[in-house]
């Protein structure tokens, strides 16, 4: 039986899935952890521990580990395992995309750099120090603009300037973000990126070879405009025009050549305005979060079936996304506080077309708000006729939730869906 080694961190949301899917494609997944599973002395075959953030011993260690128990596939679950499989894969000859690709894909400055050697359209950019005096840097800056962490994930840290006013609070904040991250997360340094008007998408393909193939193109209907740029709905297929998907889709291509990356899952965000169709980024990963449950393929195949089949070498070509519109909403954070309960659960799941809704932080917990929050407080996902029935069965459920919340400075505050 073959052997696949799957990098997954404690608080990722996709460990069940991709153990589930080993479990249907037949193979034997080893999970590769952060930390010690307690029950790892009883099966040491199938379990690993790891420091992402030491990725050439790490590397090391799985080359040791394979030797032992051959591995046909490493792959990472999210983006913080993206590096250390590249690297195991490369010192073990299995096909994954390279080191040097994956780190591009990885640094907000290093992926701007890549797009615009290769001549795609990218917005102005510079990057800031920490250390940097940033008035100058104020000064200096396209207006609208965005400051980004070079390296932090799901739009933490992303915040819109419209003057020099709001550059300097934005560099606060962001500054002080980065200050209480790992110190391999967020870097040293901010990147300044001109504001790109327009509506988002983002694409889910594979990389054979170069070649993308696209497996779903997701419309993002909710305005991203900032100051903040947490993510809502996610519907497919996408309303726009097959010319526009098109152009999405080699700009797709295009992007994942100027990084280096040739094989592999990617999701992919972009904008689209007048001019077509502009990159955001490119991850070395599938979507992330409970998102994937959102596509089904043939004969109710999951995402991370495709991922595992495609990193075993097997031609996944002639598995296709089901006929039926889909959609996924991640249910935003109305404020900080702790999160004392949800009410109107049984509802939202009773709105026609809606599948699951999944509270995914426990009550009792701590809520923090984008931009230096991490999490959703749950997702839904439907399915229906059209991509319109699909977002209105997401909003029409989302309306039906209510959330309990003891606000940071005291007292209880009952917030509806709306925030």
């Amino acid at each position: 039986m073959k052997r696949v080694l799957i990098l997954l961190t404690t608080t990722s949301y996709r460990a069940q899935a991709f153990l589930d899917a080993a479990e249907r494609v037949g193979v034997k997944a080893v999970v590769g952890g952060d930390r010690e599973q307690a029950l790892a002395f009883a099966n040491p075959e199938g379990n690993l521990t790891l420091d992402f953030s030491a990725r050439e011993e790490s590397a090391q260690r799985i080359a040791a580990f394979a030797a032992g128990h051959p591995l046909d596939a490493i792959l990472a679950a999210d983006d913080d395992g993206v590096q250390l499989a590249a690297r195991a894969a490369t010192l073990l000859g299995l096909r994954h995309a390279s080191p040097a690709s994956v780190t591009a894909s990885r640094s907000k400055r290093l992926f701007r750099d890549r797009m615009a050697a290769a001549g795609l359209p990218g917005p102005r950019y510079f990057e800031v120090s920490l250390d940097a005096y940033p008035v100058e840097a104020a000064r200096s800056a396209p207006y609208p603009c965005v400051l980004k962490p070079l390296s932090l994930s799901a739009s933490r840290g992303v915040i819109r300037a419209d003057d020099e006013a709001s550059f300097l609070s934005a560099f606060r904040r962001v500054a002080s973000l980065l200050s209480r991250a790992e110190p391999t997360e967020g870097g040293r340094a901010i990147l300044v990126e001109e504001y790109i008007p327009g509506s988002e998408v983002a694409l889910e393909g594979l990389l054979t070879d170069g070649k993308l193939r696209t497996l779903a193109l997701f419309d993002k209907p909710d305005p991203l405009e900032g100051p903040f740029f947490e993510e809502t709905i996610y519907v497919t297929p996408s309303r726009l025009t097959p010319a526009l998907r098109e152009a999405i889709e080699k700009q797709v291509e295009a992007a994942a050549h100027a990084l280096g990356l040739d094989h592999g899952p990617v999701h992919a965000e972009l904008r689209v305005n007048e001019n077509g169709p502009w990159m955001l980024e490119i991850a070395a990963r599938s979507i992330g979060g409970l998102c994937s449950r959102a596509l089904r393929f043939t004969d109710g195949r999951s995402l991370e079936d495709l991922v595992l089949r495609h990193a075993l070498g097997e031609d996944v070509a002639a598995i296709e996304r089901e006929n039926a519109a889909s959609g996924v909403m991640m249910i935003p954070i109305p404020r900080s506080g702790v999160l004392l309960g949800v009410r109107g659960i049984e509802q939202a799941r009773r709105v026609p077309g809606v599948e699951s809704v999944r509270i995914t932080i426990p009550a009792g917990q701590r809520l923090v708000p984008l931009p230096e929050g991490a999490r959703y407080l749950g997702f839904i996902f439907a399915r229906g006729g059209t991509p319109s029935e699909v977002e209105e069965a997401l909003r029409k459920s989302q309306l039906q939730l209510t959330f309990d919340i003891e606000p940071d400075d005291a007292g209880l505050s009952a917030v509806g869906a709306k925030g």
